[in-house]
């Protein structure tokens, strides 16, 4: 029922804000090329207070070791190490759009053998490379772990991950990604994040309305439901120009859709979801099977077994229910028609999924 009251106060909010549902082009659209880049690097951390990888199971990190000793003028490789204070980790980072050399991003560390902890360790010099194999930047500092783990003979106990961790501004960028932005007479497109031919539509009309009076000419087309094309002015850089576009408020256009979580009982239902006129009832039918086993004594002297016999009850009942008339044309009387009916959120998933089956649902219905 708090869920329901939930739905119901989100749903009065969405109502009382229609009228100023307008939000920024740029917060709803992202400009096609200018995206981040994903680094990937296999690296060791060491300085672990006896919680690294055991060298038995996780041999890579053996030769890893021997292979830095090795470069660093260390000869190491007739001999066999048996130190816990060392891991094998993979080390991921994304490259965000216009990074250049000498810029800093994070970076992600995850232990790759059976290390227990990475807690105070220090990654040593990693290259992280990009999907084309050029290393992109080089990542190396202390880690941040989370977590932690205590374990005895017989119990233990963990919170978190401690064998993964973080590094803030731990990577630095040694090359920038090739990019032909703003290059030319090349035109801008706008990919909208939630794909709709009416959004888009509505967003290249706001950039002509507005290009008309700034420059004298409309600069907006729209592709398709998830490109708008934009035609550059020449008399305008394309970051001051994408600026301007970018600020500009629209009404974006949403699809009638209902969201449905059966695992956590969540229920999420749009703004344009309406329900055509239904008569519906629901009942709860509860069975209870209850074990009341008894001894059996034999008779004096009759040389027999004392057994023990099951004794099972077995009842059923179900709670009348009474019809109940739903609809709605708003998402505030849909709720409000939702509330009175008085059911759980598991009790709502199956009415819902049943107006669907019945045609009365004028939505999408997705089922998580």
């Amino acid at each position: 029922m708090r869920r329901l009251l939930f739905l119901a106060f989100i749903a009065g909010l969405v109502c009382a804000g229609a009228a100023d549902a307008a939000t920024r082009i740029k917060d709803i659209t992202s400009v096609q090329g200018v995206r981040d880049n994903q680094l990937i690097g296999y690296g060791l951390v060491i300085g672990l207070a006896g919680t690294g990888d055991t060298m038995r199971n996780a041999p890579f990190t053996e030769q890893s070791m021997k292979a830095m000793l090795d470069h660093m003028g260390v000869n190491v490789q007739a001999g066999s190490l048996r130190i816990r204070n060392v891991a094998g980790v993979t080390v991921t980072a994304n490259l965000p759009a216009f990074a250049g050399p000498g810029s800093r991003i994070d970076v992600n560390i995850s232990s790759i053998g059976d290390a227990t902890s990475l807690k105070g360790g220090t990654l040593l010099m990693t290259p992280l490379m990009g999907a084309d194999g050029q290393t992109y930047a080089v990542a190396q500092g202390a880690v941040a772990a989370s977590g932690f783990v205590a374990a005895g003979q017989a119990e233990s106990v963990s919170e978190g991950v401690p064998t993964d961790g973080r590094i803030p501004n731990g990577a630095l960028v040694e090359r920038d990604v090739p990019n032909a932005f703003g290059a030319g007479d090349q035109p801008l497109v706008l990919e909208l994040h939630n794909p709709d031919f009416q959004t888009a539509t509505i967003i290249a009309d706001r950039i002509n309305q507005f290009a008309k009076q700034a420059y004298g000419q409309p600069v907006a087309v729209e592709r398709d439901m998830r490109n708008v094309v934009l035609q550059r002015p020449h008399r305008i850089s394309a970051p001051r120009f994408l600026a301007e576009v970018g600020n500009l408020m629209v009404t974006p256009d949403s699809v009638a859709r209902v969201v449905i979580d059966e695992h956590t009982g969540t229920v999420v239902i749009g703004e344009n979801v309406q329900v055509s006129q239904v008569a519906l009832t629901h009942g709860n039918l509860t069975v209870r099977i209850t074990e009341a086993p008894e001894v059996s004594q034999p008779a004096p002297f009759s040389k027999g077994q004392t057994t023990v016999v099951p004794r099972t009850g077995v009842t059923a009942s179900e709670e009348g229910g009474h019809l109940v008339v739903v609809s709605g044309t708003t998402l505030q009387t849909l709720v409000d028609g939702l509330n009175r009916i008085g059911m759980k959120p598991t009790d709502i998933i199956a009415i819902l999924q049943a107006i669907k089956t019945a045609g009365g649902l004028q939505a999408e219905l997705v089922v998580q």
